[in-house]
């Protein structure tokens, strides 16, 4: 067992290199966080395409298919056509071109494969910059992991190249290095991006953690959990910060929460964060109408997926509440109900209204 800041501990599995197990110390006790290896690859598919796709499941599964892009066709660069092969990670203005990499051969010495690493991951970052560089010269269609097609220019977007490694056994301590690109850059492995998307459940807070871990040191391949533990007891001993909850009305509330929870999202033992998620298939399996866009569904999701992973469950708890009002109310009547958030950080704000009737009336009724 290895010590680590922030009363962090780490079990240690010589014979097990996939094995990561942390104990934490928290305001609520001790808690225990077992890492998984990463998911298993489908069977019958050759190893480099089959991480990419685990990879991408993970991502679909635990956040949403909606923020993940791939090319819906060839993309025109002077006189000779080239396909965007990388995924893109897709929420608000932020993305991500995501560079899987897969060790395909038995792999040899640690110094041997140290040096393979780096290798590859130059060849990712340096991918990932050719990715972005052809998005901000020409826009391009992509479609999203629900098969809807959004226009992407890529000078509306804050980037990070993150190179995914898919490897059996990376040698302890392997800190990966690369050249400057012009943007952030993250190397994890597939146990770790695993872990992030199973912790948070939002592709947005995934995509803001990378971000944040981009600006500090690199850490070993595979101590990825190991990090977001710190920053996670770091969130939790910051002060609140100061908002003024007259903005939203009278009686607004200032709800704080800390940025990264330290348990994983939904692990409280009720079914309120599948309520948010029932919600957020809802909106992307519902059908559009004219003057309604693909872009307008993908801001709106985004919206949804900005709320705070801790206070998800509050969220579900009030949809649960809210169903319950639906018997108790007389046909003849319609009773709503809202609930209407500012982020911290600007005007923007998200507006939720649930009736216990549904007809052409309520589906005409403006919100103001």
């Amino acid at each position: 067992m290895s010590p680590s800041p922030s009363a962090l501990w780490r079990f240690i599995d010589k014979d097990d290199a996939t094995a990561l197990t942390l104990v934490v110390d928290t305001p609520a006790g001790v808690y225990t966080r077992r890492v998984p290896p990463a998911l298993p690859l489908a069977p019958g598919v050759e190893h480099g395409p089959a991480a990419e796709q685990a990879a991408h499941h993970a991502a679909a599964a635990w956040g949403l298919p909606d923020f993940i892009f791939r090319q819906a066709a060839h993309a025109q660069k002077g006189s000779g056509l080239r396909e965007l092969g990388d995924r893109l990670l897709l929420a608000g203005h932020r993305g991500a071109v995501v560079q899987v990499k897969a060790r395909t051969i038995v792999p040899k010495d640690d110094t041997a494969e140290a040096a393979w690493i780096k290798k590859v991951a130059t060849k990712a970052m340096s991918q990932a910059k050719g990715t972005v560089r052809q998005l901000q010269m020409m826009p391009a269609h992509m479609v999203n992991g629900r098969e809807r097609i959004l226009n992407v220019d890529g000078n509306a977007y804050e980037w990070i190249a993150v190179f995914l490694l898919d490897h059996p056994g990376v040698p302890a301590g392997t800190v990966v290095t690369w050249q400057e690109i012009g943007m952030p850059g993250i190397a994890l492995t597939r146990r770790d991006w695993d872990f992030l998307f199973d912790q948070l459940r939002s592709t947005t807070a995934v995509l803001d953690y990378l971000f944040r871990a981009a600006e500090e040191p690199s850490v070993p391949l595979g101590e990825e959990p190991v990090r977001y533990y710190e920053f996670a007891a770091a969130d939790a001993d910051a002060s609140p910060a100061q908002f003024d909850t007259e903005l939203v009305g009278p009686g607004g509330v200032a709800y704080s929460t800390p940025l990264l929870p330290q348990a994983p999202a939904g692990d409280d033992g009720t079914q309120a964060h599948l309520m948010i998620r029932l919600l957020f298939e809802d909106i992307a399996l519902s059908p559009l109408k004219p003057p309604l866009t693909e872009a307008n569904r993908f801001a709106v999701l985004h919206d949804l997926d900005r709320l705070p992973v801790g206070a998800r469950t509050e969220w579900g708890h009030l949809l649960a509440d809210m169903l319950r009002d639906v018997p108790e109310v007389p046909e003849e009547h319609c009773k709503w109900r809202f609930r209407r958030m500012l982020h911290e950080d600007d005007t923007r704000q998200l507006i939720f209204g649930a009736a216990t009737l549904l007809d052409s009336r309520v589906k005409a009724m403006p919100v103001s």
